[in-house]
């Protein structure tokens, strides 16, 4: 095809507060009418005629990926009870296989693998026992998910949950593991996140209404009917979401309400499970809380993270038994720290928390080695943490798998755009750091070719933008445009930290240049730094990028004909506001399942997640300066006859967070301008696209092949041999 298909104009007129719009492809929302497959199906192919002289460099690239995987490997196991739990992968095999080996006894906390081992991945581990076989359960299916996973307290049963579309509705089974069959049980439509009550006799899960919002908790006897399943909670404000757990204690069930903007808590003893769920805080709009349960001297106490006058967070505790009552300070509000999280154990407290833009893990210790309990060691400045130590200046550290109350250890991970992600423990009582795994790079990495760092835009409010860069030394020279990818997000808080990627290797060895704009709705500068960056302030995001890309420009990393600006979901409308704001600095735009049609979505109620979303774009429907606002940065509705860079936009057909309508619409319209804008549909995938590793692979390797070629890179990069890679093994640590 050499001609873009183009979409009928069916005018449809959207009316509100004496506003009238008139969208021609608002029919294209109907994925069931035969013209619409028709449409997405003449779009894939126009898509294919286009990107046909890349192939090769699709091939090459998926064959890099594929190449520099240690395909048949093991994760760190992590011990849970009586066991040992842990993930392997076989070369060929599209998914994982769960596992679990026997520990050695109650002491037994150095997990049996140290560092990878591909035969030893592939042989398993002594006493091993095959749990669940992702590959089994998703033959026959071209999507697959694995949403929950739990096992029972004492080792019997196993709960599973699948979805084969990709519209994250699951369906829980129980199998028995003693027998590796499955029990009567089966639960359909949930949402992900079930798991058992401590004694294994129940199950607890959650269902969403027809916006997709998870908003009714259930308890479901293990052998009976799931028609017979108990109502727990029922959210209806829509507003709000709800989700359901175990403290690590296994002590409490725990129950969260969230929106955006407010959370709600509700506690239950674990030794009755059919019992009432008690409040810990009740509701106040604005005041976000996490409960986490420690016993301090035989006593239960509440560990609470909130931000009730502490806009980036604060530590208190309070009794279990009256959580309304009186509070005590353990970590004060910092205004130049954004806590994020406690864990607590037996024996001592983790906190992550964000300082300067990057992630932090600090420990203290709580046992009767350290003056006898959590709020023994409190002093007039709080806990006293120590703080987790790195070398690099870019890096990202967070607390990972630690499931067991009376652990010694604290699993970490970390990462940096150099350091491939390693997982460690930390000993708690020695300070002793032990590697147990770094992710394999095979073949020719040298990590001290690769150079990070971190440059600062300035923003037209004079505002400090901070721009996180990885590139070859060897083939980039600052102040000689490179070819250069610009990421983006901004929005719900999330951030976009320094990490390690085998793919974007492929982009470094052919001389680009990737780059992270850490723009405001994002939470990397804490929690101010997102507030400055959705509801009515969204606008900022959007010109910090543009910024962040100027800058770039001006110190001669890039130029605008070698510079290609990438983000997906959310950072989909970025993409998307960009293109209409400052189509002349880029070459290229990629929008993965991009939002381009927010206010069309946020004004409808009944469209999935619609009132959630009220809390981070504001209320249209109802507020006229936030429809006029929105109105006047969606994508769809402010394209313009211009000159629009090079735009590919990937989406799924059963994607429910954002629904592939938006970008087709948005292609449409940008054809009537003369954009050059192409289409490409997933059809059987959701939000996160294809499933399976090798169809990731692939799918990656159609993106990565067109920012290269739009970007103007060189296509081959580096080479080296199938015996060079074979031999070169596992990389080592830096430095």
């Amino acid at each position: 095809m050499t001609t873009p298909p183009l979409a009928a104009k069916k005018p449809t007129r959207r009316v509100h507060h004496d506003d009238v719009y008139i969208d021609d492809y608002e029919w294209l929302r109907d994925k069931d009418n035969p013209e619409v497959l028709a449409h997405l199906g003449a779009e894939n192919d126009y898509t294919d005629a286009r990107t046909a002289h890349l192939e090769l460099l699709r091939e090459q690239l998926f064959e890099e990926f594929k190449g520099r995987t240690q395909e048949t490997d093991l994760s760190v196991p992590v011990r849970e009870g009586r066991w040992w739990y842990y993930t392997r992968t076989i070369e060929g095999q599209e998914y994982g296989l769960h596992c679990r080996a026997p520990i050695a006894g109650p002491d037994d906390w150095e997990p049996p693998v140290i560092i990878s081992d591909a035969d030893r991945a592939a042989a398993g581990l002594p006493g091993e026992q095959l749990l669940l076989d992702d590959n089994a359960e998703a033959a026959g299916h071209e999507f697959y998910s694995l949403g929950s996973f739990d096992v029972s307290g004492d080792g019997s049963l196993l709960l599973y949950a699948v979805d084969t579309e990709g519209d994250e509705r699951y369906t829980i089974r129980v199998r028995d593991l003693a027998t590796g069959q499955n029990l009567p049980d089966e639960i359909l439509d949930t949402a992900e996140g079930a798991l058992f009550d401590p004694s294994g006799r129940y199950l607890f899960y959650t269902t969403v209404d027809d916006a997709w919002r998870p908003d009714t908790v259930w308890r479901h006897e293990v052998g009976g009917a799931a028609s017979v399943d108990s109502e727990v909670f029922h959210e209806p404000d829509e507003r709000f979401w709800v989700g359901v757990g175990v403290t690590r204690s296994r002590k409490y069930l725990l129950i969260e309400a969230g929106s955006s903007v407010t959370t709600e808590a509700r506690l239950l003893a674990a030794d009755d499970p059919t019992g009432e769920f008690t409040l810990v805080w009740p509701r106040r709009d604005g005041v976000e809380y996490d409960v986490e349960h420690a016993v301090v001297n035989g006593e239960d106490r509440l560990l609470i993270v909130h931000n009730d006058h502490a806009i980036n967070f604060e530590l208190v505790s309070v009794a279990a038994a009256d959580p309304q009552g009186a509070q005590r300070m353990l970590l004060p509000h910092d205004p130049a720290v954004r806590l994020e999280g406690v864990d607590a154990f037996r024996d001592f407290i983790t906190a992550e928390y964000r300082r300067e833009g990057l992630t932090r893990v600090a420990i203290a210790r709580t046992d009767a080695g350290a003056n006898g309990g959590v709020e023994a060691d409190v002093d007039a400045d709080g806990l006293d943490f120590t703080e987790l130590a790195f070398d690099e200046p870019l890096f990202t550290v967070g607390t990972g798998a630690n499931p067991e109350w009376d652990q010694p250890t604290v699993r970490f991970g970390y990462t940096s755009f150099i350091t491939p992600s390693t997982v460690y423990d930390h000993v708690v009582a020695t300070g002793e750091r032990r590697l147990l795994k770094q992710q394999p790079v095979r073949g020719r990495y040298d990590p001290s070719l690769v150079e990070q760092r971190r440059e600062w835009a300035v923003a037209g409010d004079g505002t400090r933008v901070p721009i996180s860069l990885v590139y070859r030394r060897d083939l980039v020279t600052p102040g000689m445009p490179a070819p250069t990818v610009l990421y983006g997000y901004g929005s719900y808080e999330h951030s976009i930290d320094p990490g390690f990627s085998i793919p974007r290797l492929s982009l470094l060895e052919r001389g680009m240049v990737f780059a992270i704009a850490h723009v405001r709705g994002g939470g990397e500068l804490g929690r101010s730094w997102y507030e400055q960056g959705k509801k009515l302030h969204k606008r900022n995001s959007f010109t910090d990028f543009i910024d962040c890309a100027r800058h770039l420009v001006d110190l001669g990393y890039t130029s605008p004909d070698r510079l290609v600006a990438d983000g997906g979901s959310a950072g989909g409308l970025l993409m998307g506001a960009v293109a209409n704001l400052a189509p002349e600095l880029f070459a290229g735009i990629h929008a993965a399942v991009p939002f381009v049609d927010p206010l069309t979505s946020i004004l409808d109620p009944s469209l999935p997640l619609t009132v959630i979303e009220w809390d981070e774009w504001g209320d249209p429907l109802h507020d006229p300066e936030v429809y006029a606002y929105m109105k006047g940065y969606s994508p769809l509705e402010n394209v313009r006859a211009t000159r629009y860079p090079r735009i590919l936009a990937v989406t799924s057909l059963n994607d429910t967070r954002v629904l592939y309508v938006e970008p087709a619409k948005w292609v449409a319209r940008l054809r009537e301008v003369g954009a050059d804008a192409l289409l490409k549909t997933e059809m059987s995938a959701g939000h996160g696209g294809v499933s399976g590793r090798y169809a990731a692979w692939r799918e990656r390797a159609f993106d990565f092949a067109w920012l290269v070629d739009v970007a103007g890179a060189h296509p081959t990069g580096e080479t080296q041999s199938t015996a060079e890679t074979q031999s070169t093994g596992e990389t080592p640590l830096p430095g």
